[in-house]
Order: C-alpha cells, then structure tokens, then sequence
C-alpha cells in the first residue's frame, strides 16, 4: 500500500467529543467570529474603548497557566511513550497513556477556541491596528486544523506542533500579561522581537518535521503532513513579512 494513498482514520475515542463529532459547531464559531470582526469595529466607532484591564490580567496569566499544563502534558504522555521525533504514528489504542495524549490534543484544540478571545478583546479596546490579516488568518484557520487534527489524529506525529506551540504561548501570554499590567512594566518588556524570533523558529522546526515525514516511510498520513507544511509555510511567510515591518523596517526608516 502506498503511503500516499493511504486514508485517514477516523479517530474512534474522540469522535464524541465536545465540538468534534460534526463540523458545524466549528464552522458557527468561524462564521460568529468573522462577523464580530466585522461588525465590532462599526460598532465601537463611535464609542470609547473598554475598559478592560482587570479582565486581561486574569485572562492572559490565565493562558499562560493553560499552556503550560498543556506543555507539561504533550511532554509528559510523549516522554512516557517513547515517542519517537522522526516517526511516530498515531496510536488509536484507550491505554491510559493514549487517552492522556488524545486529552491534552483536544486541550489543544479547544485553547485555540478560547484564543478567538484575542480578537474580540482588540475591537473592544479599538486597537484595530492589531487586526492584521496574519492575526485573523492564524487564529480562524488553528481552529479548524486542529479539529480535523482531534478527529483524526489525536496524537502521533502531530503531538511536537502542540509541545512546541504551548510552549510559545507561554511565552506570548506572560508577555501580553505584563503588559495589561500597565505602563510601569514596559521597561521590562523590551523582548517583544525575541517573542516574534521564538515564534518564526517554532514554524521553521515544525517544517523540517513536516517535511522530513513527508518524505519518510511512516505510518501518518501524509494528507495531513502536506496540511500542516503548507500552512506552516505560508505563517513563515506571514510572520517573516510581520518582523521586518516591526523591527528591520523601522530601522531603514529611521537611517533615511
């Protein structure tokens, strides 16, 4: 049988979980979403912004908390495992420890829900500069990549772009946390462009994963390894264009 007509499975122990069975769920959420982002913005026009100090704090030390849990727990069911970073198929199996990483995927998948937040959090503050087409691109499209991913494949190959991905987020939100905290913290807050570094590098390690898998004989299919190269190409591209506009643009502007 070739490996690239080999079919995906259906995920049996996830299949009846939250937001997973159908794709309708998903899709309202997307659609919901994209509606706020358009109407939002009309909305607060003529409005101040919100007042929402209170509610980020909490809600960014919240996400740090989440993504560490679930960086301790991708770490921990694929050490367990013995998880191999070159090949590693999808294990079907209800053993304790395939549910634990079938769990913490669908974890997973459910923070970038949460994630949507983000968005809504812009409009209300009227920080519509922030509401870049990279921004919109990455937190619609996570959200139906990892359902096809929870139903699918809850596990194997696809569990180092959630270790690495909530590791990041780690990062991301303790600095989006301090941050909320007000001006006082800005002098510490000078690794914004390290932040942008950490998260290109996870995209350039989860290609040379993905493509590495392509190309090997493993039993994951590669429907989903050409999914997941083709999107971690076009954030490379996205977020290469974001950190030269921010950092190297700035500093040509600034010599002229």
């Amino acid at each position: 049988e070739h490996k690239w007509i080999r079919l995906i499975q259906l995920d049996r122990r996830t299949n009846k979980w939250p937001l997973v069975s159908s794709p309708v769920p998903i899709i309202s959420i997307f659609l919901c979403y994209l509606l706020i982002i358009w109407v939002g913005p009309k909305l607060m026009a003529k409005r101040q912004p919100v007042y929402l100090k209170p509610v980020l704090i909490v809600y960014n030390f919240g996400m740090v908390c989440l993504s560490a849990y679930m960086f301790y727990e991708f770490t921990a069911s694929a050490w367990l495992a013995r998880y191999s970073l070159l090949c590693q198929p999808v294990d079907y199996s209800n053993s304790p420890n395939a549910m634990r990483m079938a769990r913490v995927c669908w974890w997973f998948y459910f923070s970038k829900v949460i994630e949507l937040s983000d968005t809504i959090f812009f409009i209300l503050r009227k920080k519509n500069s922030q509401l870049t087409f990279l921004h919109v691109y990455h937190h619609a499209t996570m959200i139906f990549n990892w359902w096809a991913g929870v139903k699918y494949v809850a596990g194997g190959q696809s569990f180092l772009i959630g270790l690495i991905n909530s590791l990041v987020h780690v990062v991301m939100y303790l600095y989006y946390g301090l941050a909320a905290l007000g001006p006082s913290m800005t002098k510490y807050l000078w690794w914004k462009r390290h932040l942008t570094s950490l998260q290109l590098l996870q995209f350039f390690i989860v290609t040379i994963h993905t493509t590495y898998n392509l190309f090997a004989d493993c039993d994951f299919p590669d429907s989903m390894n050409t999914v997941v190269l083709a999107y971690s190409i076009s954030l490379i591209v996205l977020f290469s264009n974001f950190y030269y506009r921010s950092y190297l643009g700035r500093k040509t502007t600034k010599t002229q």
